[in-house]
Order: structure tokens, then C-alpha cells, then sequence
């Protein structure tokens, strides 16, 4: 498509058919590139420049794309007029030598476009005209200036044939070396390597002479410190693989590994503390479960049906005290008991083993009244120096009536056709807080087809203050209560199978018969 004519005989040429097919091919050049025809007048054959065609994705620094065809230049960019591009344009126009004017700078002083502009521009005499092609340099080298100090990053550029070396900005801040020096020299970057990564190094050339990419992180003396870079090298070839440059992205990884070896020297220290926790964790949830096993099912007791559940924290660490017990006596009766020994871990599984088992002896040996059996509770407490909750209750099937009291803790849940709320409450400290403490009881009558919920601490509170567990909780046994049926207790156990984070979770409900 080049012309060598003079620039009369090109103007000549531009007819208004041939800007039409010019048109048609730079709408869909993706490039930035204009066509401009000469624009004479009286005295001169160039005076402007006229906008002939565009392609159609580009923008000048206005905003303005295709709808700049027709317009003269010097009305659009009047700064241009007389300028160097300006003599550039009318020398290619007259000789016919394609020209290139690099580091174009475009100062603008009209309020809302960037006042200081940066291109690249080439200039070819084509059809009687000018295709001009534009590369704006200063938004791609902030982006790039951007990038490379965000990621601490910088790329280099190796001739093997001439032995020159290009940097980037980001190259010559990780070496901490003035840009007025230039690149390091090959010998140079030798001489900053330490001793003991020439091996590294050496590794790297072998791969490149392979035709790999090259990934490897060595070590380099800079002014400043021992700095960690990380070099990823390619190799550009010529058509018979003779390696022709060396292209290396460089990021200064320095405070990833000092962080890395500060969190390895941390995690060898928690390492053995976890060691420690994960088999306490492990003696204390097997000692649970040796002691107190959980039905999969709802099971019978006298006059009742009922359902445990017990859900260990999520905490991996953490292992409580809680404890249930639910028996049918020999006299008929049956005992419900739960509680909770303070403290987590071994301490507090041992705690909770010693008063289950303490419960299950004076029941064998006849003793029935919730207040002594409280009472003996809490002075064993004492003597094991612990403190804990608990709720302690006796029910009489042909009367229903459930004789319980309590130290410290949460009142039973009673829900009866659909309305739920806690039992009267009797008072009660919590165990081990006094040798001479009292535990009165309270003895209401239930009906059939009432459900009893006691409970810990964990199915309520959590850490985030805004859940309103217990509302929930007394939700749910309202609606199974409304709605009894054969599946009540398995329905109950599915609902309230929530762990908490940080806390165990034990749960006893019972259902009356009929």
C-alpha cells in the first residue's frame, strides 16, 4: 500500500471511494492509527491535516473516537500545529520515509483531561496520505511502574549476541543499585550471588540450555541485606533454536521467607503443645465414653420415654464435664440427673467420672431424696477441690409426680400442648461453693404426654450474644408438644443436635406415658 509519488499526486488519489474501503479496514483494527489526507490552501500545498478514517476502538485523549473523521487536526489539537510530530508529518508526507517520533509528549492545560501525555508514534505514507499509529506509553508504564512495586517484582532483558542487558525500574529497587550504573554486569551478578546457591544457579543455565523455563529462588548480596529473589527465566530462539535472548521476571520474596521461618519456628513450639492437648483431648473423650455411653435410640424407663444426646465441642482441644445419668429403680421409681463439672480436659472428665459414679453408689445403697443426694454431691466436690452444676431429679410413675432440686443450675424445660417454659425454680448453689449448703426440692405433678428437658449450658449460650438460643429451643418443644407422636423424642434429638464451639452439650429428654 506505500506511495512514493509526490504529495500532489497523492491527494489526487484520496477519492472519496478509496477513503470509504480505508474506513472499512481501520474500523476493525484494534491498534490506535488514523489516516490523514494533506489539507491545502492559497499559499501552501499542506496547511492541515484532515482525519480521513480511524480505527474504530480507539480514543483519543478526549474521549473522541470515529466521530473525529472529517475534522482537521490542527482544530483538534491546536498545540500540534508547528510541533515536532507536526514537521514529522509533513516530512514523511514529502519524502516518502516512514518516520518515528518515540516519547511523543502531549501537554494539555484544558480542565478534566490528563495534562501530561506520553506516545509512541509511527508514520507511514500510504494512498496520498498519512497512517498514523499511536502507542501511549505513560498509563502502561504507570501500571507496570504499579505492579512491579506492589509485588515487588522487576523484569531484565538479555542479548546473548551483544552481551546488553535491559532493566526495569523494579530491578534496580530490588538491587537497591542507582539506574544511572546500568544493569549488573553477568560477572556482577555472579559476584552477588551467595557461595552456597552457584549450585541453584548453575541448575537454572542448565535448564535454559534445555529449552525449559527456568524457576528457582537464590540468594543475592544488595547493599542493603541478603535479599530472597525468585527468577523466572525463559529463552527466545531463532528459527534453527539458537537462543537469541534471556527473559527473566524477578520478585524479591525476601519477607515471605523470614515470615515462613518465623511461623515454622512458631509451629514447632505450638506443635508440642498440641501433641499434648490432642492426647489429653483423646484420654479425656475415650473416659467420657467409658463412663457414660449414649443410646443411639429413645429408650424406656418407668412411665417414661427418653433420649440422650451428648455433643462434644467442635473445639478439637476442648473436652468438658458434663454428665447425665437416667435409671429405673428397683422400688419403680426412676432418677434423671445432668450436670456439669467446671473446667475442660482431663480435670474435669476425672471430676465428672467421680460424681457419676458417687450418684450411682447411693442410689444402689437406697438413698432417694434429690436434697441428700445434692448434698453428698456437693461435699464430695469439696473434697476433690472442683466446682460444677447439676440437677438432681426422682419420678414416682403411679403419681407422676418428679421430686427434683438443684445447685446452680439451669431449670428443667417443661412443655405441656404446645406452651413450654422452665419448672419452678428452688434454690440452690452450685457444688463445692460450701460444705453446709442446702438443697430444698420441689415436687409438681406432670401429665402424659408432657416433655421434660434438662440440659447444659452448651445447648444455650454461645458467643454471639444477638442468638436467642434458649427462644429457640422452647420453640421447638412447643411445636413437638402441640403435635405428640410415636417419633417425638427421635424429632427432639434431630433438633437439637447443634454443638456448640467451645462448650459440651448434654442433653436429657423425657416424654410421659400414658
Amino acid at each position: 500500500m506505500a506511495d512514493h509519488g509526490g504529495p500532489g499526486a497523492h491527494v489526487a488519489e484520496a477519492t472519496r471511494p478509496v477513503e470509504a474501503i480505508v474506513r472499512e479496514i481501520l474500523a476493525v483494527v484494534p491498534a490506535g492509527c488514523t489516516w490523514l489526507l494533506p489539507v491545502p490552501d492559497d499559499h501552501r500545498p499542506v496547511a492541515d491535516f484532515r482525519i480521513a478514517a480511524t480505527s474504530g476502538q480507539s480514543h483519543d485523549i478526549y474521549g473522541r473516537g470515529v466521530d473525529r473523521v472529517g475534522a482537521r487536526l490542527g482544530e483538534l489539537y491546536p498545540s500540534m500545529v508547528g510541533g515536532p510530530l507536526w514537521r514529522l508529518y509533513r516530512e514523511v508526507l514529502a519524502t516518502g520515509v516512514s518516520g518515528r517520533l518515540a516519547d511523543f509528549r502531549y501537554v494539555e492545560k484544558r480542565t478534566g483531561v490528563v495534562a501530561d501525555s506520553l506516545f509512541d508514534v509511527h508514520v507511514h505514507r500510504v494512498l496520498g496520505g498519512l497512517l498514523v499509529s499511536w502507542q501511549r506509553l505513560d498509563e502502561d508504564r504507570r501500571r507496570m511502574d504499579r505492579t512491579e512495586l506492589l509485588g515487588s517484582l522487576g523484569w531484565a532483558e538479555y542479548d546473548l549476541a551483544s552481551g546488553v542487558s535491559q532493566w526495569s525500574p523494579g530491578m534496580y529497587r530490588i538491587f537497591e543499585r542507582d539506574p544511572a550504573l546500568g544493569p549488573l554486569s553477568r560477572a556482577e551478578q555472579a559476584a552477588a550471588l551467595v557461595p552456597d546457591d552457584y549450585m541453584l544457579s548453575e541448575t537454572a543455565w542448565q535448564t535454559l540450555d534445555s529449552g525449559a523455563s527456568s524457576d528457582v529462588t537464590v540468594r543475592f548480596q544488595t547493599p542493603g541485606a541478603v535479599r530472597y529473589l525468585r527468577v523466572l527465566s525463559d529463552v527466545s530462539r531463532d528459527a534453527d533454536g539458537v537462543p537469541l535472548k534471556i527473559h527473566a521476571v524477578v520478585q524479591d520474596v525476601t519477607a515471605r521467607v523470614d515470615s515462613r521461618t518465623a511461623i515454622e519456628r512458631l509451629s514447632d513450639q505450638l506443635r508440642t503443645r498440641e501433641m499434648t492437648a490432642l492426647a489429653e483431648h483423646r484420654l479425656a473423650g475415650q473416659l467420657q465414653n467409658l463412663i457414660q455411653p449414649v443410646p443411639r435410640d429413645p429408650f424406656p424407663l418407668a412411665g417414661l420415654e427418653a433420649v440422650v444426646n451428648y455433643l462434644p465441642a467442635e473445639s478439637a482441644a476442648r473436652v468438658g464435664g458434663d454428665w447425665y445419668h437416667a435409671q429405673s429403680l428397683p422400688d419403680g421409681k426412676v432418677v434423671l440427673a445432668v450436670g456439669d463439672v467446671a473446667g475442660h480436659g482431663l480435670e474435669a472428665a476425672s471430676g465428672m467420672a467421680h460424681l457419676r459414679f458417687a450418684l450411682v453408689a447411693w442410689l444402689s445403697i437406697g438413698i432417694r431424696d434429690p436434697s441428700v443426694l445434692l448434698g453428698h454431691l456437693n461435699r464430695l466436690c469439696g473434697q476433690l477441690s472442683i466446682t460444677g452444676t447439676a440437677v438432681v431429679a426422682v419420678y414416682d410413675p403411679p403419681t407422676r409426680v418428679l421430686c427434683w432440686g438443684r445447685a446452680g443450675h439451669m431449670a428443667p424445660l417443661l412443655s405441656r400442648a404446645g406452651e413450654t417454659g422452665p419448672l419452678d425454680r428452688p434454690s440452690g448453689l452450685l457444688l463445692g461453693a460450701g460444705d453446709d449448703t442446702a438443697y430444698p426440692v420441689l415436687a409438681p405433678r406432670l401429665r402424659p404426654g408432657d416433655l421434660v428437658l434438662f440440659y447444659t449450658d452448651g445447648l444455650v449460650e454461645r458467643r454471639a450474644p444477638e442468638q436467642d438460643l434458649l427462644r429457640q429451643v422452647r420453640t421447638t418443644l412447643s411445636t413437638l408438644s402441640a403435635t405428640p407422636g410415636e417419633q417425638t423424642l427421635a424429632r427432639l434429638r434431630d433438633l437439637l443436635n447443634h454443638p456448640s464451639a467451645d462448650d459440651d452439650t448434654c442433653t436429657l429428654a423425657v416424654r410421659v406415658l400414658p
